[in-house]
């Protein structure tokens, strides 16, 4: 289903429990309105249900805001803008970590629930919602950490802008780790014949998915060369040392957030 189907939209927000996914306001608090928010690079009215989210209209601004090159906030203003990137990271990392654990229980969960459809079905579902809240949660960093970076950190004097900078390439370096397993996770599906966005069956042969459109994902470089079958373990593998390597780097972005505060403020 796509958003220019008949009540596409109210569809999508009632499965959301007419709530915003991430920052949990309902309904009944945004005067404004539940806005829908593509989790993939095409526009909501023409992409397919499961890349759709729920928000409310302030984080839907915040989403879907360029950053302003020209606006340089104060030192109490940049202090939360960096103290909510930060803290938005973390809300993406757990995501993403709640994701590979969804993703790499899919080859037996499947297996477990073949004979039983709605079993099935549902286990499909709770990887799609996975998904797209997760994508949401990578997004949210994404238009903070572009607000940084369009900062003129030399703005704040040397002390602070060497600070600043370290830590918004950090932001982006766990960002890069967080995409990077979320791919992973989409080969394991992949792998198992569905398609990584709505989960749909992919038929033999076809390159695209027949209910979303979506490209499937090519999963040759994870393939055995002994019978051609995806090799899961070394799949699983990967995704368990990328999630190692961005825990490591959520430690180093809590320090750069502490020495910036200590710029700002003189205390963490």
């Amino acid at each position: 289903m796509t958003l220019s189907e008949r009540d596409g939209r109210d569809v999508v927000i009632e499965r959301d429990e007419y709530t915003c996914r991430r920052c949990g306001k309902h309904a009944d608090d945004d005067p404004r309105g539940l806005q829908l928010y593509s989790v993939s690079d095409r526009p909501a009215e023409t992409v397919h249900d499961s890349a759709l989210v729920t928000v409310c209209s302030p984080c839907f601004a915040s989403l879907a805001s360029d950053p302003d090159d020209a606006c340089c906030p104060d030192e109490t203003e940049l202090f939360s803008l960096v103290r909510e990137t930060t803290e938005r990271e973390g809300v993406a990392v757990s995501a993403v970590a709640n994701f590979a654990s969804v993703a790499t229980e899919l080859p037996g969960e499947l297996e477990r629930t073949t004979a039983d459809p709605v079993a099935n079905t549902r286990v499909g579902s709770t990887y799609v919602r996975a998904r797209r809240e997760t994508l949401l949660a990578i997004d949210s960093v994404d238009s903070h950490l572009d607000r940084l970076s369009a900062l003129e950190s030399a703005t704040y004097g040397f002390e602070l802008s060497d600070p600043l900078d370290s830590f918004v390439e950090t932001g982006i370096r766990l960002q890069s780790q967080l995409r990077g397993i979320v791919s992973l996770n989409e080969r394991i599906v992949a792998g198992l014949e569905h398609c990584h966005g709505c989960f749909g069956v992919l038929e033999d042969g076809t390159s695209r998915c027949s209910a979303c459109a979506l490209e499937r994902r090519d999963v040759d470089d994870w393939c055995s060369n002994s019978d051609d079958a995806i090799d899961f373990e070394r799949l699983f593998t990967a995704i368990n040392e990328t999630l190692q390597a961005a825990s490591g780097t959520t430690e180093t972005l809590t320090d750069r957030t502490t020495t910036v505060a200590e710029r700002l403020h003189g205390e963490p």
